[in-house]
This record gives structure tokens, C-alpha cells and sequence, in this order.
């Protein structure tokens, strides 16, 4: 018999982690991202990889939507084939559930940065297609602290 319980208990854990990481490569592939496309020389991507990229990874803003850069001269992926890309850099697009949400043109300082951002979230919020959501107060004191 105890053979068989370890068998079965062996199968038992496989399949937890199984689905846990089905689980977890779905969820992921839902969620939404902050695409920015930047280029090799570009003194307002350098700007914003100073202000910003080095903390961006570490708000709640990059919990609900992961920074994910791509080089504009590079062919864009097949999963974010539905994007419009414009030649100026950095160009930040918001994506969720394979659909545009909207955009920042250019890099204009962190003030400017985060209260865009804050409004592209407001807006994926209201579209529905979030699936996580901060309280209004929390995203308040982010952007002001």
C-alpha cells in the first residue's frame, strides 16, 4: 500500500503545480502592460530611464501594468500586432486584454509621466478591463509622495 499512497501522492502535487502554473501564465497573459517603445540615442528615453525606470518596477502602478520595452527599429511582436507605432520615442502604450487603452507621446518629466499614467489607468478602470484596482486615495498619495 504504500507505494501506491506515494504514487498518488506524487500525481496529487504534480497537478497542483500544474494548474498553478496554467494559472499563473494565463493570468499574466491578461494583464495589462505599459508598452514603451524607445530607441538607441534618444535623450528623452535616457531622461525617463533616469527618472522613472529605475523606480517603475518597484510602484503599484507596475503591479497593474508591468513596463514592457521594445526597440522601435525592431519588428513588433506578433501579441502586439494591434498597435500603431509612431516614430517619436519614447512612445508609452497601454494594453489590456489585446486592445490599446491609449498613449503618451513623448517624455515631458516625472509630474507629467505620472499624471498621464494615472489617467490611462482611470481609464482602463472605467473600461472595465482592469483586473486589479487600486483605491482612488491609494494612486493619490503615490503620485503625490
Amino acid at each position: 500500500m504504500a507505494p501506491m499512497s506515494r504514487l498518488l501522492k506524487f500525481f496529487s502535487v504534480f497537478s497542483l503545480v500544474g494548474v498553478m502554473i496554467i494559472t499563473f501564465a494565463g493570468t499574466h497573459a491578461r494583464a495589462a502592460e505599459l508598452v514603451m517603445f524607445e530607441q538607441t540615442g534618444c535623450s528623452w528615453c535616457e531622461a525617463f530611464d533616469r527618472d522613472i525606470g529605475t523606480i517603475y518596477s518597484k510602484t503599484d502602478e507596475s503591479l497593474r501594468a508591468p513596463l514592457r520595452r521594445l526597440d522601435i527599429a525592431q519588428a513588433l511582436p506578433s501579441d502586439l500586432s494591434f498597435i500603431v507605432v509612431e516614430r517619436l520615442t519614447p512612445l508609452f502604450v497601454l494594453v489590456d486584454k489585446g486592445r490599446e487603452i491609449g498613449r503618451i507621446r513623448g517624455y515631458g518629466g516625472p509630474e507629467a509621466f505620472w499624471t498621464q499614467l494615472f489617467m490611462l489607468l482611470e481609464k482602463l478602470d472605467k473600461d472595465g478591463t482592469a483586473g486589479g484596482r487600486m483605491r482612488r486615495s491609494e494612486k493619490t498619495a503615490h503620485m503625490c509622495g
